[in-house]
């Protein structure tokens, strides 16, 4: 014991602290804040992806070069200058987004903006409420409608492409916006939080293949959940049948129970993670039938 503590008083002796001055702890804090501005902004746009694929070609740049394997290691010399400038083009709308972002941004409350669960959650019990009974109506009347809902990755890029609503979610508006022959009943609605964001968004349109069964407003809203993790709300005007996109898959034939659960798996409230602890979370797997693009 004596030993052990004997090396910890060398160790501790042979570190070097150096002064720190006044303009020190400025600089750390300004780094910080770029630092942690740049982490939130990957992990909210398709960098995160391309992020993870840079580590695993990472990973075998390391073996090539470990192992000495001269071809690979002379094209990733030669390769590295191209790479940068195509990254720099693929991510040209979420670099614009970004530095957009961040000149709108408050800096003190970005800084204390932490997201939490709280025991509301994204939304509110009545939000879903009200989210499930205008898509069953809207199927009874085969009104289409096709209703996005943000998660955790935010739907700016697609909002901009609307009309701006912010009005609080209930079963009449959405309703409306949808009816036929309306100026709003073309595109989607965007809702985060309780409120109806935006209304006549153009979504992407997914390019795997799909059942030639389905519209344009599934193939959108499988286009999203792709690029996305938000969960998006179909209703056909054919059939009348409520559908769900989420991560790249489409769950159709959704009835009104299955519905509301899937909202409030998506909800994220406090005390679903105490359910989670004792085995209370419901599972949706299996659940409709699911249909994924090839």
């Amino acid at each position: 014991m004596q030993q052990i503590w004997t090396t910890i008083v060398n160790f501790l002796e042979q570190i070097h602290i150096p002064h720190l001055r006044g303009t020190d702890f400025i600089e750390i804090f300004i780094l910080t804040f770029v630092f942690y501005r740049i982490l939130l902004w990957i992990r909210n746009t398709r960098a995160w992806v391309l992020l993870r694929g840079l580590l695993v070609v990472l990973l075998f740049v390391i073996i090539a070069s470990v192992f000495n394997m001269t071809t690979i290691l002379w094209i990733v010399r030669n390769v590295t200058g191209l790479a940068v400038t195509a990254m720099i083009i693929i991510l040209q709308p979420e670099l614009r987004h970004a530095m957009e972002e961040l000149g709108q941004t408050k800096l003190l409350s970005s800084l204390f903006d932490v997201s939490r669960r709280t025991p509301e959650g994204r939304f509110s019990d009545a939000t879903i409420t009200e989210i499930v009974r205008a898509c069953i109506q809207m199927g009874r009347k085969r009104t289409g409608a096709l209703i996005v809902i943000q998660q955790n990755m935010p739907l700016k890029e697609y909002e901009r492409t609307g009309i701006e609503i912010d009005a609080l979610v209930s079963s009449q508006l959405l309703i409306n916006i949808f009816e036929k022959n309306t100026p709003l009943h073309d595109g989607a609605v965007i809702i985060r939080g309780n409120r109806v964001v935006a209304a006549t968004c153009y979504l992407p349109l997914s390019e795997n293949r799909l059942d030639k069964t389905l519209g344009t407003r599934h193939r959108a809203a499988v286009g999203v959940s792709e690029a996305t993790d938000s969960l998006t709300i179909v209703v056909s005007e054919e059939s009348g049948d409520v559908s769900l996109a989420y991560r790249g898959g489409l769950t159709q034939g959704v009835d009104s129970q299955h519905l509301r659960r899937r909202l409030m798996d998506l909800q994220n409230k406090e005390v679903q993670e105490d359910k989670a602890k004792n085995g209370g979370i419901l599972s949706f797997k299996g659940m409709g039938k699911e249909k994924t693009g090839q």
